[in-house]
This record gives structure tokens, sequence and C-alpha cells, in this order.
């Protein structure tokens, strides 16, 4: 009688009683999921910067001076 009540242990929701393994069971999954979306937001931050850090220094060049000047003067 003591396991079937150690394993009822939980949280009654709506008139539904969860387990302590299922609630366990999602938290676990929503921290997985939480950590994938987090470590694709940081990739894609992370993209972002190097691309406006380029963008940055081909300006310090004055690289797109040089471009609009060859087109203006093919023109």
């Amino acid at each position: 009688m003591l396991i079937i009540w150690y394993i009822m242990i939980g949280i009654e929701i709506f008139g539904i009683n969860i387990p302590l393994w299922a609630i366990f069971i999602i938290v676990i999954i929503g921290v997985i999921v939480a950590w994938k979306f987090i470590k694709f937001a940081l990739k894609i931050l992370l993209i972002m910067v190097v691309f406006f850090i380029i963008l940055i220094v081909l300006d310090y060049l004055n690289v797109f001076n040089w471009i609009q000047n060859l087109f203006s003067s093919v023109i």
C-alpha cells in the first residue's frame, strides 16, 4: 500500500491527478526545448554581430566608396 501511495504523490489540476514523475518529465522536456531555443537565438545573434562587424570594417576601408566610384565611372 505504501508503494502505491508513493507513486501517486503529485498535483491535482482541474480534477486530474498528475503524478510527480510526470511533472518531472514535463519540466525536463521544457528545459531541453528552452535550451535549444536559446542556442538557436545565440547562433543567430552571433551571425548578425559578425555580419555587422564585417560591414563596419568594409566601410572603414572605404570599399563601398570604391565600388560606388567604380560604377559611376563606368556609367
